[in-house]
């Protein structure tokens, strides 16, 4: 996925709690109290003295992090009680401001423990991971569900035309998570809605490992190397450097998030290619299967508690898209256009497989293998001549900070000062063309051990200006490192990855507003991944590809020819690409559209049965995801929001067209994005954000222009 879990954690988290009156007092002093003797030499119970409070990674330690945690809970307890009791009437200042001040040492343990548990993780943070989220459920239910509280966030709702316009947003956004966490419930249903956070939260908890877990078990094993003709000397070492480190022999195989694995593209051995892609669709079944069943009825139950008919609905409250209709709308009307597409493809494969003298039919784990002899047929392209013009630390300075130079100005230092948390991170410090500081960047480019699949952004520090902070942000892949001494060489999609998790960083990196709620990517998922592809573009801007697609070995820029070629082929196999992508995004809105009367037995049939009512069960073409392994709805808070890749890309489409019809790289361009949208945050409405900027609502002419489906 391309956006980080840590936001929906951390908002989840950073919450209220309550009691009666006279418990709340005592409580209050109780929780003084523990705060008072907080642990000294515990690094994460006090901020960092480092410049813009980065964090003290050197200093680090698992053993820290479940005191900081019960510190954490038991400040904001206190905090929060304050507010909740305070005799005064309730004011903007004194609650909702008050309200973003409070939780500061729970914030900075839960930022760096969910941070890292995802870029580091092993079994002792599995263990607090497991522990933590239903007490942590539990705290943020003692804020929403607090009776006194919401009544003075009501008090402010009901008065507050005369706040200017950036409160207001405040403000509505705050009333809003009351209601749906359950404020306005009787006493009978908030029990309710407790016990069912609670599961959930440990369900969530349960899924996300077993899918971490599956990363480091469900590896394939090759003894024999002549089965890996395909591949370059290169990988095949990787492959064998891989199994050492893992004590095993032979060459090792690990698959990432998604269904289809890169290594099939290559692979010659068909058997190979079959085992590769099982292992794959496979991932965590056993595990999650029950998990599924569980959480999507519990999801069920929460939203009708809430008055809605599914979950799906409830979550379209905070959502551009408002209703399931419009989702499914825009779903469905693309899903025949992108099956037709697929078909062709299947077509002028299976055409490939049988003039090469073979007779078996076009099986999923063949796709790949034979699109690229299509592909290089039709294009006349090696793909293996295009990844020696796309070497890393070209691709990182002289691609995507030298565009970014371009568009906003900003510059980027190397800090070797400052502590990381693993030897594969660099920092940067980054300043706008005036010379002033806008905060720091860290990239975490490698796949590894103990780090979880995909690729996001997160922040360590969030800017505000209440708080008076400027961001720290980070951005994690997952891309194969090389062995020892070999240099690392990208695929076009590792390149776009890399952009496009950039364009969430620059979303965080160039917020300008004052309350943390609303601040950087704390936006609708219908919205967060429109700059993160918006800036994909920008890789293929002819100024920035002839600075940085050049011979590793010899410094000779990509041959035109060449690159005229492989900028065509990017239409090429889009009808697969969006018809995964469209697949996986009914499966979320279909497991998240029934009622909790509904019982589910068998979650393989029930994707079939979704896939078919849609009629995108297009068997050589399986979903991005399977249910088993997608952690996007069940572990990473787009559940019913996955859709929002496709919907956001019309915006990012749009943009970057009404950008190219006016100058494409020029400054003028990049400083009103970063004015109307990046600086913005959800601290004004977000489609009212996008018409500063364009000047109109988006259409979807460019977006289908852009995914091939469409002349």
């Amino acid at each position: 996925m391309r956006k980080t879990l840590i936001a929906t954690t951390i908002a989840s988290v950073l919450v209220l709690s309550a009691c009666t009156s006279n418990d709340s007092n005592n409580m209050a002093k109780e929780s003084a109290t523990q705060v008072q003797n907080i642990n000294a030499d515990n690094v994460l119970f006090k901020s960092s003295p480092l410049q813009y409070m980065a964090p003290e990674f050197n200093k680090f330690s698992t053993k820290d992090y479940e005191a900081a945690f019960d510190a954490g809970i038991a400040q904001h307890k206190a905090q929060v009680l304050a507010i909740a009791n305070n005799p005064a009437p309730a004011t903007f200042k004194n609650t909702l401001v008050e309200m973003e001040l409070s939780g500061e040492l729970l914030n900075r343990v839960s930022t760096a423990f969910y941070n890292l548990s995802g870029l580091i993780s092993d079994s002792e943070y599995q263990r607090i991971d497991e522990k933590m989220a239903p007490v942590l459920s539990a705290h943020s239910d003692d804020i929403y569900l607090n009776g006194a509280l919401f009544k003075r966030v009501q008090t402010i709702y009901d008065n507050k035309s005369k706040l200017n316009a950036e409160d207001q947003r405040l403000v509505d956004f705050y009333y809003k998570q009351f209601v749906k966490a359950g404020a306005k419930l009787n006493d009978a249903e908030k029990a309710k809605m407790r016990e069912i956070n609670s599961e959930l939260a440990k369900l969530s908890t349960a899924f996300s490992q077993n899918v971490l877990k599956s990363f480091k078990e469900d590896v394939i094993v090759v003894t024999d190397k002549s089965k890996l003709a395909g591949l370059s000397e290169g990988e095949i070492a990787s492959l064998a450097d891989a199994a050492k480190k893992a004590g095993k022999t032979g060459y090792m195989i690990t698959l990432v998030n998604t269904t289809q694995q890169p290594i099939l593209s290559s692979l010659e051995n068909r058997d190979l290619r079959e085992q590769v892609f099982t292992a794959s669709t496979k991932r965590a079944a056993k595990t999650n299967g029950p998990i599924i069943i569980k959480e999507t009825n519990l999801r069920a139950q929460k939203a009708e508690l809430l008055g809605y008919k599914d979950w799906a609905s409830y979550v379209m409250t905070s959502r551009m898209a408002q209703t399931t209709e419009n989702v499914y709308g825009i779903l469905d009307d693309l899903a025949p256009k992108a099956v037709e597409k697929a078909k062709i493809e299947a077509a002028a494969i299976q055409k490939v497989i049988n003039d090469s003298g073979e007779s078996f039919e076009l099986k999923p784990w063949d796709w790949a293998f034979y699109a690229e002899k299509v592909r290089a047929e039709k294009y006349n392209l090696d793909p293996a001549l295009v990844k020696p013009y796309f070497e890393l630390q070209s691709v990182i300075h002289n691609g995507l900070f030298f565009a970014m130079e371009k568009l906003y100005g900003i510059t980027f230092k190397e800090r070797k000062d400052l502590p990381v948390y693993h030897e594969d991170v660099t920092t940067f410090e980054v300043f706008n063309a005036d010379g002033s500081a806008i905060g720091l960047f860290y990239m975490d480019p490698y796949a590894r051990e103990g780090k979880r699949g995909g690729a996001w952004m997160s922040a360590y520090v969030g800017q505000s200006g209440l708080k008076n902070t400027k961001p720290v942000i980070y951005n994690a892949q997952n891309i194969p490192k090389p062995a020892a001494g070999q240099p690392t060489l990208l695929t076009f999609d590792e390149v776009s990855t890399l952009f496009h998790e950039f364009g969430h960083a620059a979303h965080g990196l160039f917020s300008d507003v004052k309350y943390p709620s609303l601040a950087g990517t704390a936006t609708a998922r219908d919205f967060v991944e429109f700059p993160s592809q918006a800036n994909e573009d920008w890789m293929i801007e002819p100024t920035v590809l002839a600075n940085y697609a050049k011979h590793y070995k010899t410094g000779e820029p990509i041959p035109q020819d060449l690159l005229n070629k492989m900028l065509e082929s990017q239409k090429f196999n889009q009808g697969f690409g969006t018809t995964e992508y469209l697949a996986a995004a009914l499966l979320d809105m279909e497991w998240h559209s029934f009622g909790s009367d509904k019982k589910i037995a068998d979650v393989q049939k029930f994707e079939q049965s979704a896939l078919e009512k849609h009629g995108i069960a297009y068997y050589p073409v399986p979903p991005r995801y399977k249910s088993n392994y997608f952690s996007h709805t069940f572990a990473g808070g787009y559940s019913a929001g996955y859709y929002a890749y496709l919907w956001t890309e019309v915006f990012a489409a749009d943009a970057f067209a009404h950008m190219e019809n006016n100058g494409g790289l020029t400054r003028k361009n990049g400083d009103k994005f970063r004015k109307e949208i990046l600086s913005k945050g959800n601290s004004r409405d977000l489609m009212q954000s996008y018409i500063e900027f364009r000047g109109q609502k988006p259409t979807t002419d460019a977006l289908l222009k852009r995914r091939g489906l469409v002349d």
